[in-house]
């Protein structure tokens, strides 16, 4: 049944991508803050976004409906603002358990998502957290195509934002997959494919991770060594 369930928001996302455009991948904001999680559509939403809906995905669950933005209920946590081509949720006294990736939808005509948007309140990092990079040993090297590079990020309370950089030039996010252990942490593991020739050029390959809104984030190098 979950896995149903993740099938059809997967269709969902891609019949959608022509319409509806969150406008942010990650979002940090401090416990007890107010979030403010935007989306933009082609069409107008009506006024008070009354066609919108918001979603809400943790880690190891299915999406669940948070917020319909044509009803009145919770109003003291959520709220749907609405200008136009525009809609804003609004989480009020953010906590920790509000993390996870929000899907903005639009409900006239049939339930669609948007791209999501991951929002982290408070700190992901604990004392048990370390990041690693792992990278291909020189006897992976042997067959021509690309090198496949990982980036592990390890015991965390919630999501956190992985990026790599090549020598200093920003690049793509990579693939995310998650587990979770035992005691209720998280794993991360992000992962990018490069051509072998980016891969022996001897170019640094860093893995950059981010865990929370101020603090400075954790930074590893893996390097083709001949």
């Amino acid at each position: 049944m979950l896995f149903t369930k993740y099938l059809l928001l997967s269709l969902l996302v891609v019949e959608v991508q022509l319409f509806l455009h969150q406008l942010e991948s990650f979002l940090f904001v401090n416990i007890n803050d107010t979030a403010k999680i935007q989306c933009s559509s082609k069409e107008q939403f009506l006024a008070g976004g009354i066609t919108a809906q918001w979603y809400r995905r943790r880690e190891g669950e299915a999406p669940m409906l948070i917020k319909r933005c044509s009803d009145n209920q919770n109003v003291n946590k959520v709220a749907c603002i609405s200008e136009g081509h525009n809609l804003t949720l609004e989480i009020y006294n953010a906590q920790r358990n509000d993390s996870g990736v929000y899907y903005c939808t639009n409900s006239y005509i049939i339930l669609t998502f948007g791209y999501g948007s991951t929002l982290i309140v408070g700190d992901s990092y604990t004392t048990s957290s370390w990041v690693l990079t792992l990278a291909p040993s020189p006897y992976g090297l042997l067959s021509p195509g690309t090198a496949d590079l990982a980036c592990v990020v390890h015991g965390v309370s919630n999501p956190v934002q992985i990026s790599w950089s090549f020598s200093g030039d920003l690049q793509e996010q990579g693939l995310m997959h998650s587990l979770k252990a035992k005691d209720g942490s998280f794993v991360f593991i992000n992962h990018i494919s490069v051509p072998m020739d980016t891969w022996t050029s001897g170019k640094n390959f860093t893995c950059d991770v981010k865990f929370n809104s101020s603090g400075k984030s954790v930074k590893k190098i893996a390097r083709y060594i001949e």
